[in-house]
């Protein structure tokens, strides 16, 4: 049986101390490797946990920082789309007030002398001003000079003027007016001596219903119609624009724009737990939602006011693009508070997210240039440990010597 090696006390106490510099060797080279100071549980357990509690909640927040940043883009989209409205609002407005400035005029001498009605109770004339029916009773026997009384006298109620008179014969009678004039039926129109219409009966109206009158006399000259209705179809364009744009505002598939837009909110979340939060709200800018209706010739409430004829209806239309425009304006307010408060809470989850990922760095993290001194310190404290491991053998080497 082998006996054991007995070491004396020096050499087994410089044994254990070069044991110790080596394992801290080992700790100091794994930490200059890792950059950790603590890489497990088992280096310390109060720090790891800790450490990893902060990362997964810097984790969270970066996943909700992607979603904020979604939910700028979103606004932005949006606030984008509304401005870019705005410009077609006031395009529209400007093409409704072209319209309003656009003059319309009739005129035009009868092919015919008059005649005085001949039938007890007289003649009923049926005309329209601008959409607006009106009606003149010329007597029995009536001179010209007494029907451009009874003419002008309704004319005048009409809200249009005197707008007929006698030609230099003082045998036919003259139309001269800055408005839109059209027979009510051909009686009305041979009686004063015009002839009959032929073709397409003129229609034009009120907010109402459209009123159809007859072809127009040949005598006549109506200007500033067809310069209206090329209007009226470009504000018609123009809605239909409104709309385009208010649908293709959207961004990932999120539009706080378009006719759904009142149940289509946005949802952003500040926090882990969503318990910070907020509901961007979504608006519809679309024509229809901004109030405002395409001009057109069918029936309805907005019967063809699309002809733009009537000065009446190009001020309502006015009207309501001034409401449209101060609904946006609202709208952006909204939006620009509401885009201010995601840019602010993300910037301070940025900040949040920086704080954590420091502090988990802290506890974990090892300063590199300690460990490096520490590597350095322990490469000579081994050195010297050898050194004293070879002086502790000394007496033993003298004794080998003795035996020699």
């Amino acid at each position: 049986m082998a006996s054991e090696v007995t070491l004396s006390a020096a050499t087994r106490q410089n044994l254990l101390s070069l044991q110790d510099t080596s394992a801290l060797t080992a700790t100091t080279q794994n930490r200059l490797s890792t950059g950790k100071k603590v890489s497990s549980a088992l280096d310390n357990p109060v720090n790891f946990f800790t450490a990893q509690s902060l990362s997964n909640r810097s984790s969270d927040l970066g996943t909700l920082l992607d979603n904020i940043s979604n939910g700028v883009q979103t606004i932005q989209a949006a606030n984008q789309g509304l401005t870019s409205i705005q410009k077609l609002i006031d395009s529209a407005k400007s093409t409704a007030n072209q319209a309003l400035a656009t003059q319309l005029n009739t005129s035009g001498t009868a092919s015919n002398s008059y005649s005085a009605p001949s039938a007890s109770g007289g003649t009923t004339i049926n005309l329209f001003a601008n959409g607006t029916a009106f009606s003149a009773t010329i007597a029995q026997s009536a001179s010209i000079d007494q029907a451009l009384i009874a003419l002008n006298s309704a004319a005048v109620s009409a809200g249009v003027g005197n707008i007929f008179s006698k030609d230099t014969a003082g045998t036919k009678l003259v139309i001269s007016a800055n408005a839109d004039i059209e027979f009510g039926d051909t009686t009305s129109q041979t009686a004063l001596g015009f002839t009959a219409g032929s073709g397409s009966s003129a229609v034009y109206g009120t907010s109402g219903a459209p009123v159809t009158g007859v072809p127009q006399a040949k005598e006549l000259t109506v200007t500033g119609v067809k310069e209206r209705a090329s209007l009226a179809a470009q504000y018609n364009n123009l809605l239909t624009q409104i709309d385009q744009l208010a649908r293709d505002a959207s961004y990932n598939g999120v539009n706080l724009l378009s006719s759904s837009a009142t149940t289509n909110k946005l949802h952003i979340s500040f926090n882990e737990k969503d318990t910070s939060n907020l509901d961007v709200q979504g608006v519809d800018a679309t024509s229809l939602g901004l109030g405002l209706s395409a001009v057109t010739n069918t029936s309805g409430n907005n019967a063809n006011v699309g002809n733009f004829l009537l000065d009446k209806d190009i001020k309502t239309t006015s009207s309501s693009l001034t409401v449209a425009a101060s609904t946006l304006r609202s709208n952006a307010s909204t939006f620009g508070s509401n885009l201010s408060v995601v840019q602010n809470r993300q910037d301070f989850t940025k900040h949040l997210q920086n704080v954590l990922d420091t502090g988990a760095s802290k506890l974990t993290d090892a300063d590199l240039n300690e460990e490096a001194a520490n590597s350095q310190a322990l490469s000579t404290r081994q050195s010297l440990g050898i050194s004293a491991l070879s002086l502790a053998n000394q007496a033993q080497q003298s004794i080998l010597q003795l035996l020699r």
